[in-house]
Parts: structure tokens; sequence; C-alpha cells
């Protein structure tokens, strides 16, 4: 008999095109698994219930979208927003690796949340670890779900301003999602 697991997983880009990683959401352990398996119109970002088969390799045999957050992962070289950079200052200025702010419309309703990650040359490529995997984002998507309802569109970008951002967009079909697209494109791992 195959082994079987159930769990909820964060779907991120696999090694190629022909993968998906699927990160389970209170661990972070990381599974590859077929693309072809997943049954699913899934995207990278989408928090997903899965159940997986253990035949060698593991794939997907059931799959429901619990979340259809989307993570776009951009490298940029246009100039990041005043609120990231703001956030990165305030960082800075304190001696902190990291830091967060809301940020709000014009109507002053709160519709993201930014995180600024200062860069660490020679050590860490802070990016990379995301999009990998490696460095999990589902603590700070927990966090902004306390205060908002998912769906999020979550933007991590790589400028070229010393430090990585993380932009929590409440509204993945409101103005600043069109704003962010404007901008930094659609990019992302797939």
């Amino acid at each position: 008999m195959q082994p079987i697991t159930e769990g909820t997983f964060r779907v991120l880009a696999g090694r190629s095109d022909d993968e998906w990683l699927l990160l389970e959401v209170e661990s972070a352990d990381p599974t590859y698994v077929p693309a072809s398996s997943a049954g699913a119109d899934l995207a990278v970002g989408n928090l997903i219930e899965a159940t997986l088969r253990w035949d060698g390799t593991p794939a997907i045999v059931d799959c429901t979208i619990r979340e259809p957050t989307r993570f776009r992962f951009v490298r940029t070289d246009e100039p990041v927003f005043q609120a990231a950079q703001a956030c990165f200052e305030e960082a800075r200025s304190a001696g902190e690796g990291m830091n967060s702010r809301v940020t709000y419309s014009t109507d002053n309703e709160p519709n993201g949340v930014v995180y600024t990650f200062a860069s660490q040359p020679g050590q860490r490529d802070l990016f990379s670890e995301f999009r990998d995997g490696e460095t999990p984002l589902e603590p700070l998507v927990a966090r902004t779900a306390e205060s908002a309802e998912p769906p999020f569109s979550v933007w991590i970008l790589a400028p070229r301003e010393p430090f990585v951002v993380v932009y929590i967009v409440l509204d993945p079909g409101g103005i600043l999602e069109e704003t962010m697209v404007e901008t930094y494109g659609e990019s992302s791992s797939r």
C-alpha cells in the first residue's frame, strides 16, 4: 500500500516548470510534486488542501484551493514606493534588519502591509530564499490574516535599494494591486 499524506500547503514554483514546491503550512517542510499531478489550476502563492500519494515520487491525488492568494517575485530597477523606502529608513535608523508598517488608501483605509528586510551582501540572498521556500513567507501572511480577510496579493521585490520588500496587498482586485501590476509587471516564478 502506498503511503498517503493529507495537509495544508503553500504552493511555490518548483525547480523546473514541470513541478510544484509544496510547503506544509505548519512545519514549512518542502515537497516537490510533478505539476501534471496537480489536476487544478494552481498558481504560486495558492493555499491548498491536498492529499499526496508517495510512490517513489510524491504526487497530488486530490487538491482544493483554499485561498487563491498569489505571490509575485520581481527583481526590479524601478524605484520602490515611498512607504517601503520610509519603512527601511526607520529600520536603518533603529539599527534593525527588518521593519513593517501598514499602508493606507487615500480614504485612510488600510490597503496593505509592507515589510522591509536589509540586504546581507555576501551572506544571504533573502529574495531567493523567499522564492525557493527556504525562508517561508507564511508567518507574514498569517500575521496579516489576523486583521484582514485573505486572499491577498503578495509582492516580493528585490529593488536596486539595499533591501528586500514584501508587500501584502489586502485587495487583489483593487486600485493598489493595479498600481503594483502597472509598476512592477506580472512577474512571478511561474
